[in-house]
């Protein structure tokens, strides 16, 4: 790509609600899809870009992140949660929703450091607890049996470990010439949905405006600043420390 003011990106983006703040408005063509799939499209060179799980760059930290831009939560974030009954000491088995490796990791961090070792599983018709996330948790949230409660893991990150966890980065690939560029456009697009953000929430049609406003501007954060970036390093450590990826040193390379 020798002109990036003039090149046509492929670009990738999670087909979740909390990504429309970051995406609304693009000019071209977006792939939209589950952050795992998103994640294989990007490592076999079919998309230049994407914002996907941010375990994406703690596997495999061969990508550029755009600077200043993410999915991030200092708290609460409603749409990441193990849906239970009882105490979450006592479940004995969580099936997983395979979508995000990001998720499924922090939940097997966010495990290890209360000491807490449920089976983790695919079955879903047999388990007892169900990690679910994206739209399709918000909507098995709005329908939920009263008994049923929500280990959300934003809420126990941030009790964990103090700080801010980024769920999804835009990461783009290596050999993208001048990754500035597009990610300035990125960053553009961003502020000018916020400061419009009432715009971006007519466009959706799956969830009313209420929910909208209140997930967009009390649950999500979309900014990657230093204490955001203190909280990706910091899930790196744990993931490293429960041997969920090899110990790397890699430094995160922004564009």
């Amino acid at each position: 790509m020798s002109d990036p003011g003039a090149a046509v990106f492929r670009i990738g983006c999670v087909k979740y609600l909390n990504a429309q703040p970051l995406i609304h408005g693009w000019p071209g063509p977006v792939v939209f899809d589950h952050p795992a799939a998103l994640c294989r499209k990007l490592a076999d060179s079919e998309l230049d870009l994407a914002l996907v799980s941010s375990f994406e760059f703690l596997r495999d930290p061969v990508y550029a992140i755009a600077d200043d831009l993410a999915v991030a939560v200092n708290g609460e974030v409603y749409s990441v949660f193990v849906a239970h009954r009882g105490p979450i000491e006592e479940v004995n088995e969580i099936a997983l929703d395979p979508a995000s490796a990001t998720s499924v990791n922090l939940l097997r961090c966010l495990l290890a450091e209360r000491g807490l070792h449920p089976r983790l599983s695919s079955d879903l018709a047999g388990a007892e607890a169900r990690l679910l996330i994206g739209d399709q948790a918000i909507e098995f949230r709005r329908q939920a049996p009263a008994w049923t409660q929500f280990w959300d893991l934003g809420t126990e990150w941030k009790r964990t470990t103090g700080l801010p966890f980024v769920f999804a980065l835009w990461l783009i690939r290596p050999e993208v010439d001048e990754p500035g560029v597009i990610a300035g456009k990125l960053r553009a697009l961003r502020d000018e949905n916020l400061a419009t953000l009432d715009k971006v929430i007519a466009a959706q049609k799956t969830f009313p405006p209420e929910f909208c406003s209140f997930y967009f501007r009390d649950c999500i954060r979309y900014n990657f600043a230093d204490t955001q970036k203190r909280g990706l390093l910091h899930f790196r450590r744990l993931c490293e420390k429960h041997g969920i990826i090899p110990a790397k040193a890699a430094p995160l390379q922004l564009a």
